[in-house]
């Protein structure tokens, strides 16, 4: 059976392309769409659909939410404090498979990052 091999791409609706594009690029390290794209280190991926009432994503009106890997979710904390960018964290997230933490985007996204566990 032939599988598809990682994440292509995450599209969505934005108010001011250009400036999330911007903020993505400047607190997070996600290259722009260009000539050439943002290139991943390999890894695990996790694709997984909620239940329509889910209050995981935060506000009951997000349809998305995107899960980005780091290798020091500490130092990923302290570099968006800096910035100003408000860092949701809490112990019940944190589980065998790592470390989380939650941010959003200035649209509202939610953001979760997340360290595995070596």
């Amino acid at each position: 059976m032939e599988k598809v091999n990682g994440i292509g791409g995450v599209f969505f609706r934005a108010r001011d392309p250009e400036a999330l594009s911007f903020w993505y690029e400047k607190h997070l390290g996600v290259d722009p769409v260009g000539p050439v794209p943002w290139k991943q280190r390999e890894g695990y991926s996790v694709f997984a659909p909620f239940a329509q009432d889910t209050d995981y994503f935060g506000n009951a009106t997000q349809q998305w939410m995107i899960n980005f890997r780091v290798d020091d979710l500490a130092a990923m904390i302290a570099q968006l404090e800096g910035a100003g960018i408000e860092v949701e964290t809490r112990a019940e997230w944190d589980s065998e498979i790592g470390k989380f933490a939650r941010i959003h985007d200035p649209e509202g996204n939610p953001i979760e990052l997340w360290q595995p566990n070596q």
